[in-house]
Order: C-alpha cells, then structure tokens, then sequence
C-alpha cells in the first residue's frame, strides 16, 4: 500500500466563497479540486511549494529563534504539522491558530522582525500569502482554464 499524503487542508476554505487561491492552505482551487487523483509525488510535491511559499512570506516578518521550543509548543496544542515541514510553515500555522491567545512570541521560540503582537503578524503574513500566491497564480499555466474547442 502506499503512502499517506495528508492534505494541508485546514478547514478555512475560502475557495467555496470565490477566492482562487484558499486562504487557509494556500492551494489554488483547482489543485483542491484534483488533490483525490494526485498522486503521492504530485501531494508531496505540492506541499514542498506550499511550504516554500509560507517559509519564503513568514521570513519577511518573523525569525524562528527555538525551533524545538516552536515544535513542543504546537505539541502542546495539538496543531498539526508535519515531520519534514520547514519551522517557519510551523510558525504559519501556529499564528493562524494561536494568534488571539499568544501573548508572547519568545514562549513559542519566534521573534516578529517589526516587534508585533501575535495577530499583527499573523495579519500581515496572511495579507502576504494571499498576494503571493495570487501572483504565482497569475503566471502560472493551468490547463483547466482552457477553453473547450
């Protein structure tokens, strides 16, 4: 049997309200749409994009100080996240999640570069996912926008 790719779907689909990019997991809507039939490299693959575009945004706002600290934090509070998934994605999801209860960053092993509180950051961050990844959308080339002959 092969292995399990579990889906980075967090339960905030933005998709169903007409976003073409979801604000939760940051996959377009058609890779939701087709994420049954991928495969296990095509999920693997696009996890490691997914990764890269939160790690890429969160390094603009945030540094990860205690990676271990970060990762028993998410323990701690049951936020799911993968073995092989980069700190600052962790850092991503923990803000998502955590942003109204954490008071200080330091007890999650993160620093915010401009000093912000937890929801600021997370704020910011989300604004810049979006955008980012409305961008990759933009220049990227889906075949399912076609139009049929």
């Amino acid at each position: 049997m092969g292995e399990r790719i579990v889906s980075p779907c967090v339960g905030v689909c933005s998709t169903t309200l007409g976003d073409r990019v979801c604000r939760g997991c940051q996959r377009t809507d058609s890779e939701i749409r087709d994420w049954p039939a991928y495969s296990g490299g095509e999920r693997r693959a696009r996890l490691v994009d997914i990764d890269r575009l939160r790690a890429e945004v969160a390094a603009r706002h945030l540094v990860v100080e205690d990676a271990a600290l970060l990762e028993t934090q998410l323990q701690r509070y049951r936020i799911r996240f993968r073995e092989d998934q980069p700190a600052l994605s962790r850092a991503v999801e923990l803000l998502r999640v955590g942003r109204g209860r954490i008071q200080e960053l330091a007890r999650y092993g993160l620093a915010g570069l401009d000093h912000q509180d937890a929801a600021s950051l997370h704020a910011a961050i989300a604004r810049d996912l979006l955008a980012t990844a409305d961008r990759r959308l933009a220049t990227s080339f889906d075949s399912t926008d076609l139009p049929t002959p």
